[in-house]
């Protein structure tokens, strides 16, 4: 079974990821953010940056999904492909931080490899706020994160209600996390384990 997290970038998805895992006795499987070669310098320059940081975020999760799709095991996924061609590559062509060129071949490439994946069994999206967002990414002290425009963020927002609203490739589970601390606060963790249990026992 393969359950994947979505959301903006700090809406909890790591968080949540790592407390599903350890609840289900999933494997997780994370965003290759401290390994990405590409992330220090895109936040720098986003233009000059985000088709190596974009092709580099395909490439990684087309493999996450061929690695655990072969091991056949219950897996929790940070991030999934979709939101890097449905909302980061496009949002970062219409900002003009990523030329016409690159982002026809991006969306070539993307359609290429999704001819061989699967979605996820589940997919629960984390809604919030910007201010939300803006607090947990200042709350987690990433030095690259700090120079993120608030007009990026809500571009990002925005895209990603677009395509909540329209998802159809399996189950979907929307959490509002603007009035959830399950990092820190035991009940609000058990709110969002009783809205997943309810969507599990529909798949099996």
């Amino acid at each position: 079974m393969h359950i994947a997290i979505a959301g903006n970038i700090g809406s909890g998805k790591t968080t949540l990821t790592t407390l599903l895992a350890k609840h289900y006795s999933w494997q997780p499987h994370f965003e290759e953010v401290d390994e990405n070669p590409y992330l220090n310098e895109f936040y720098d320059d986003m233009m000059r940056w985000s088709f190596n940081l974009q092709i580099y975020f395909l490439h990684s999760r087309f493999r996450q999904i061929h690695s655990f799709r072969s091991q056949n095991k219950n897996v929790i996924q940070d991030r999934t492909i979709y939101e890097d061609a449905n909302i980061f590559a496009p949002n970062l062509h219409d900002m003009g931080l990523m030329s016409s060129r690159d982002f026809n071949t991006y969306q070539e490439l993307f359609g290429l490899m999704e001819e061989f994946i699967k979605a996820p069994d589940l997919l629960i999206y984390l809604n919030a706020s910007v201010p939300t967002l803006v607090r947990q990414i200042q709350k987690r002290g990433r030095p690259y994160e700090n120079s993120i425009r608030l007009d990026y963020l809500q571009n990002l927002n925005d895209r990603y209600t677009d395509w909540i609203k329209g998802y159809d490739k399996g189950r979907l589970l929307v959490i509002d996390v603007d009035q959830l601390e399950f990092d820190s606060k035991p009940e609000d963790l058990g709110k969002v384990i009783e809205k997943i249990d309810a969507e599990l026992n529909g798949l099996f």
